[in-house]
């Protein structure tokens, strides 16, 4: 990812995708890199600390890109685009693809850069297709593809970067399943040990959080437990602005209820970020009382922080255009939410509902939020929570191919990636770039003036040349000119063939 490369970083629920990409993040930023980081729901993005790639294209709920679209675009959005070096795109199992050939799309005509795949961006996905397929509303023709089905994948032709080691699980035993779901080989002894959490009952239910698989059952167990709660209840609704149909699109991705009810020691999730960076979405609290002055409830969330929550705005543009917007508390019950709502997350414990599984990897993606099966409380489970999609499998199979073709041309960064852990180990960190500093693609540009190769992948050829032309007896510096290289990679490359002691 470092050398330039566009990657697709996959592997398994619990394997460190987030924690890489981070780390990622933290390099490129460090090396003058404009990094614009997205996912494909508002929740997944709040890992990161970024926006959803639908917002951050423009592109927003659209299905098509209407004419004249990039004419309409608002000029600070035109300006990220045409600055950003790397594009970070994270739970890409829920995109379809055709919105990864929008994006392509909309970054080729803003950048002005017609032939060349994102316009020239370097792009990172990360996700897991076993993992919740994309959600398919109506009767969208395009819909259910993953993104290896988009026109721009081929073209892009991503290194693939896949984690085997799993981190979130520390028990072997559900450790054992999950790895089964994913082969599709699930036996009878596996079945047996998930049954068996069906029989435990947890010890403080309350502070709890269920995860079930459709909406109308998160919003009844949520309204029940509020019910449970002692004390008098406030309510907030929602004020929109814009046209009824606007309005209804623009409600569909704001995760805030329309009317919010609340009482003092409810269980809530913020639903939107904070700016001052107090909450994130996705972060759990209770409210613990109400503002004496505005009544807005006071939460205490689990990182400690105890916020006064007001009113947020969502907003629904085309172009320059504002045509909705919601204001609400950004808040919703959280007793309950849908496995949907919860890829990504890691539970300290959580109580399952399995029984009304309806697509393929929704078991999977539920039954790894937890670490062990010991804080797993499982309240039933269907056929369909148990199986994960034969298209997932055929190309996870194919992605391990590559991978074995990316290890090999990709071994001389072994190197690198060794002093970057050694540099870790004794406190260093990468200096980050003043501002004013050249961008990594003016970095690049400036060295390819002198090696016209540098960062490019190495071609078979390539490596036959090196072999010949070393073997005829040309110096590193006779066959970095040759080569268009540097002097260090023409090093590491000739100690990857012919061993570490060939070249001092």
């Amino acid at each position: 990812m470092l050398s330039g490369e566009s990657v697709l970083l996959t592997g398994p629920a619990g394997s460190g995708k987030t924690y890489v990409l981070n780390q990622f993040i933290k390099y490129a930023k460090a090396d003058g890199k404009h990094v614009s980081v997205t996912a494909t729901t508002g929740l997944a993005a709040t890992h990161l600390g970024g926006t959803t790639i639908h917002a951050w294209s423009g592109i927003g709920i659209h299905d098509f890109l209407p004419g004249n679209f990039a004419e309409h675009m608002a000029k600070g959005r035109r300006e990220i685009i045409e600055k950003t070096d790397v594009l970070i795109i994270d739970e890409i199992s829920m995109l379809h693809g055709y919105r990864l050939d929008m994006v392509d799309e909309v970054c080729r005509v803003v950048r002005k850069q017609p032939d060349t795949p994102f316009g020239g961006i370097q792009i990172i996905m990360s996700g897991d297709f076993f993992q919740l397929p994309p959600v398919t509303r109506g009767s969208n023709v395009q819909a259910g593809q993953f993104v290896v089905s988009s026109r721009v994948w081929n073209e892009l032709n991503p290194t693939i970067c896949y984690l085997e080691e799993q981190y979130r699980q520390e028990d072997e035993h559900l450790l054992e399943i999950l790895n089964a779901l994913r082969a599709g080989d699930i036996r009878r002894h596996h079945a047996e040990k998930l049954l068996e959490r069906a029989e435990v009952e947890p010890d403080d239910p309350s502070q709890l959080t269920e995860l079930h698989t459709v909406n109308i059952d998160v919003d009844t167990i949520n309204e029940r437990r509020l019910a449970e709660v002692e004390g008098d209840e406030l309510s907030y609704h929602q004020v929109t602005t814009g046209a009824q149909n606007y309005v209804e699109n623009l409600q569909r991705s704001v995760l805030a209820p329309e009317v919010l009810r609340l009482k003092e020691g409810a269980l809530v999730m913020a639903v939107k970020n904070s700016i001052d960076r107090k909450y994130a979405n996705g972060s759990i609290g209770v409210v613990v009382d109400f503002d004496p002055a505005t009544e807005y409830p006071i939460v205490q969330f689990r990182n400690g922080k105890e916020v006064t929550m007001q009113p947020d705005t969502w907003e629904l543009r085309d172009g320059d255009k504002k045509r909705a917007s919601i204001t609400q508390i950004p808040l919703r019950l959280a007793w309950a939410i849908t496995v949907h709502k919860s890829q990504g997350m890691t539970l300290d414990a959580a109580r399952v509902d399995l029984r009304k599984a309806f697509v393929e990897g929704m078991g999977y993606v539920a039954l790894s939020r937890v670490r062990s099966l010991e804080t797993l409380y499982l309240a039933g489970i269907n056929q369909m929570a148990l199986k994960v999609s034969d298209e997932a499998q055929a190309i996870d199979a194919h992605l391990q191919q590559r991978v074995a073709e990316a290890r090999e041309q990709f071994a001389h960064l072994m190197e690198l990636a060794e002093k970057r852990a050694e540099d870790a180990k004794k406190g260093l960190t990468p200096k980050k770039k003043t501002e004013g500093g050249s961008s990594w693609s003016d970095k690049i540009a400036k060295m390819r003036e002198t090696y016209p190769n540098a960062y490019r992948p190495w071609a078979a050829s390539d490596d036959t040349d090196l072999k010949q032309y070393f073997q005829q007896g040309e110096s590193v510096k006779e066959l970095s000119d040759r080569l268009g290289r540097h002097e260090g990679s023409i090093k590491m490359r000739l100690q990857k063939h012919f061993g570490e002691d060939i070249v001092q």
